[in-house]
């Protein structure tokens, strides 16, 4: 009999949680008794226990419970023995409760062994303990324990942080164990607070756990009760509109960073193509280059400065920029120089050039892809909504590609290089008749278009590995951005990426990423066949000759 009033103690503190401020007496009889369930729910217990019961899961786990038979003293007639739970520390016994050293010798203690069972409920009451103290990485972790081996005694637990969690992936995690547990009550009343509260949430894997109580089995609801069916009907649809809502954000989000880095590739190859009119094939190339820069600051940070490690991305900026401008450079100066007016003779020979820099790169870092790592402050994410996290290194690229936009722009309406640079563009022979020094002009533009392209690199390496033939996908979406947008416009530039990476990313979901790509090129073959100069056409009037 004392065993089930043990248990009937138990329930009764975990379902008003009086355990919070210590262990109980029944939780200690419960950990000493020698009955099974009895000791399982006493374990559980200790999840409210806070400090006494970390004390005790420490323990536990470390191997240094265990229990101690103790006979009456003198004078106590007709008294039995007393099994009682204690914990052997260097040599000390100690009251699990308080934590003072009791006056037992070591050998009379027996230790406690844990079998599979006992293991788990030490990981629940573990998980508990650490649900509403932990960091935000543990706390999810111990909802994830939770959720697998969720106990009717933690709902006083489940929910206090239902209602005080400020983080919603972590709340939707306990709201399903919750609802494991009382989805499964007798009571229609449980069944249906259930229902109804995880009508909340953002999950997907919530609808598996409503769909069995708006199903049939032949003619009859699997769900007796009216009331809980139609909770779990309209909890259902909620659930669907938030998923669907988050689901088209985080698209739209995701095309909006394919963007962010298609815009950074192109808008190099806009400057270049509209001011010398080269397609230059080795384009992407300059790419990879910025990326192995980023790789080698990382290295020297690694080597050198490994305390401002997260920096290095920051200090690789001017070097990826100025590693692909002096490549650009040497490719303009040696062979595009004098290939000008060529076309087919210019596509052939940058195509050559983007073979030796792909053989370069895998002569001095080898041919296997190279992975940076994100600082810091670029990792993890940030939780807009319920069900939705957008991670912070596609957002700092995201606002990395504005500020690039932002300079380029600053530079082709304030300074006299912009000045000359659009004047090349708009009429190359006039603006030599008026004093522009055009070739220079066309060394510098290619330079910052080459700059522009490592910046694109340093961005793609915070979210791709780095390899020699990294480049070689970005090429033709880069011509695409810039035929699309309009010869030289930066403007063009910046809708025609946005637009072909938000549009890019609808497809995949829908037709998948092969057949997205072909709709993609067809959208711009019939685009172009019925507006060649793109979405900006180019002023002047050597435009219209």
């Amino acid at each position: 009999m004392s065993r089930i009033f043990i248990r009937l103690a138990l329930l009764l503190m975990l379902c008003s949680g009086t355990v919070r401020a210590g262990l109980d007496a029944a939780v200690l009889e419960g950990l000493a008794s020698s009955d099974f369930e009895t000791r399982i729910a006493a374990i559980e217990a200790l999840a409210l226990g806070e400090e006494a019961g970390s004390r005790v899961v420490a323990a536990m786990e470390a191997g240094e419970f265990g229990t101690v038979t103790m006979a009456p003293g003198a004078g106590e007639a007709g008294a039995e023995t007393v099994v009682r739970a204690v914990l052997l520390q260097a040599g000390k016994v100690i009251d699990p409760a308080s934590g003072e050293t009791l006056d037992i010798a070591a050998n009379e203690v027996t230790p406690l062994r844990l079998n599979n069972r006992l293991r788990r409920a030490l990981a629940t009451a573990k998980a508990g303990l650490t649900l509403e103290n932990g960091t935000d990485a543990e706390r999810r972790a111990a909802a994830d324990v939770l959720l697998g081996s969720p106990s009717k005694a933690l709902l006083p637990l489940f929910e206090r942080v239902i209602q005080t969690e400020e983080i919603s992936s972590i709340r939707d995690v306990v709201l399903q164990a919750a609802a494991r547990v009382q989805l499964g009550s007798p009571d229609p009343a449980e069944r249906l607070k259930a229902a109804t509260a995880l009508g909340t949430s953002a999950d997907r894997a919530v609808i598996t756990l409503l769909t069995p109580l708006v199903s049939r089995e032949g003619d009859a609801w699997l769900e007796p009760d009216a009331s809980v069916r139609e909770a779990a009907e309209t909890s259902i649809a909620a659930i669907e509109r938030r998923v669907a809502l988050a689901q088209v954000i985080a698209t739209a989000f995701s095309g909006m960073s394919l963007g962010s880095i298609l815009l950074l590739a192109a808008l190099g190859l806009a400057i270049t193509f509209g001011v010398m009119g080269v397609i230059n094939m080795a384009h992407g190339e300059l790419l990879m280059v910025g990326a192995y820069a980023t790789f080698v600051v990382q290295g020297l940070f690694r080597e050198h400065l490994p305390t401002y490690l997260d920096w290095y991305v920051v200090a690789a900026i001017p070097v990826a920029f100025f590693t692909a401008a002096l490549v650009g450079v040497v490719m303009e100066r040696t062979v595009l120089r004098y290939l000008y007016g060529r076309p087919l003779e210019s596509l052939l020979a940058t195509w050559g050039l983007s073979l030796v820099l792909i053989q370069t790169a895998r002569v001095t870092f080898g041919p296997q892809n190279l992975e940076l790592a994100n600082p810091s402050w670029m990792s993890g994410s940030v939780e807009v909504m319920a069900g939705l996290s957008l991670p912070w290194n596609r957002i700092v690229i995201l606002a990395f590609a504005v500020f690039v936009l932002v300079l380029i722009w600053l530079m082709m309406q304030k300074t006299r290089l912009g000045m000359f640079v659009r004047a090349v563009t708009q009429n190359r022979p006039m603006a030599g008749c008026v004093g522009v020094p055009t070739a220079r002009v066309d060394t510098l533009a290619f330079a910052i278009g080459a700059g522009v392209a490592g910046l694109g690199g340093l961005a793609l390496s915070q979210i791709a590995n780095v390899g020699p033939a990294m480049g070689q996908g970005y090429i033709v979406d880069s011509f695409m951005v810039v035929v699309l947008g309009g010869v030289g416009q930066l403007a063009g530039a910046v809708w025609a990426a946005l637009g072909l990476g938000i549009v890019a990313k609808f497809l995949e979901g829908w037709a998948g990423a092969v057949i997205a790509k072909i709709l993609v090129l067809v959208f711009i073959i019939v685009f172009i066949q019925k507006r060649p100069q793109g979405l900006f056409a180019l002023k002047g009037r050597f435009a219209d000759s």
